[in-house]
């Protein structure tokens, strides 16, 4: 027995974002609905992303994604605390079918402006991380998992990063979120082959894939000038990620959906809106020549 693989998208609450995605909502296209639930904490949330919440909610098609938990800093908070009570109060107002996290921290300010910031793989790191997946399986009662990163300190870090995710989520028996941008961008900063880098991660463990596009930025570091590849999720899906998926999708036989990410603050042109909905009919046709067992 064989079962379809779902696709999906990360939900946004821009009036750009809907109006870009909503030919794909009218034609039964979109299988799955990812939520950063935390992301939309103290704001206003419309009504047509808040019809879609309690729709895919009641179909057991929403997937939790958290941003802000920072499930590897080194001590305890507060605010971490509080976090997980206000994500106990949005799981009773609209169910989700698992939550994940991010690998990495954001819990030391503002000064990144960016993505979770990695760490590094030592037993302290180790022990950190499975208490603060404990925690969140505790709370939620849902089978939890965590993002691969896309930026790392050294190669080291890049070759290490899957088996690290492995240990981490031993004991809840988690689920990874496999990035494939994120792989993509290591790929490119650190010169490896992204076939080599997914397959050195446990892909048994792959519940969820990520497809996302980003931009490039160019950095100094002494004398030496060079470009980065980010995940900022704000451009097109590169071309390069497609064969990555073709690569991925027979090899994870727990695979449930995948999702196209892109920010609803970069949709401010008809061309931009049009190219997010090519990329996920690309992704979805991609996805449908492929199945798991059941």
């Amino acid at each position: 027995m064989q079962r379809r693989i779902a696709t999906g998208l990360s939900l946004m609450l821009e009036d750009e974002y809907r109006e870009a995605v909503q030919p794909l909502f009218d034609a039964g296209e979109v299988d799955v609905l990812e939520w950063s639930f935390d992301m939309a904490w103290g704001r206003m949330i419309p009504a047509w992303s808040e019809r879609w919440l309690v729709e895919f909610s009641a179909e057991g098609r929403l997937l939790g994604h958290g941003v802000s938990f920072s499930a590897f800093s080194g001590r305890w908070s507060e605010r971490q605390a509080a976090w997980l009570l206000r994500l106990q109060q949005d799981l009773q107002r609209t169910p989700m079918r698992h939550l994940s996290e991010h690998f990495g921290f954001m819990e030391a300010g503002d000064f990144h402006q960016s993505a979770p910031l990695p760490v590094p793989r030592t037993k302290e790191t180790l022990a950190v991380g499975r208490d603060r997946l404990c925690r969140l399986a505790e709370t939620s009662q849902l089978p939890v998992g965590l993002e691969n990163l896309a930026f790392a300190f050294s190669l080291d870090d890049v070759r290490q990063q899957g088996e690290f995710l492995d240990e981490l989520l031993e004991p809840v028996d988690g689920f990874l979120v496999l990035d494939l941008h994120n792989i993509y961008c290591q790929s490119c900063n650190f010169g490896v082959s992204g076939e080599e880098l997914i397959a050195s991660y446990p892909l048994n463990r792959v519940r969820e894939l990520h497809v996302s596009g980003g931009s490039w930025s160019d950095v100094t570091v002494g004398d030496q000038a060079r470009t980065l590849r980010r995940d900022t999720h704000d451009g097109p899906v590169p071309d390069e990620i497609f064969p990555l998926i073709e690569f991925t999708l027979p090899r994870c036989p727990n695979l449930e959906s995948v999702i196209v990410e892109h920010l609803g603050t970069a949709l401010g042109s008809v061309d931009e809106a049009a190219r997010l909905r090519s990329d996920f009919e690309q992704v979805r046709q991609t996805v449908s020549r492929h199945t798991v067992p059941a």
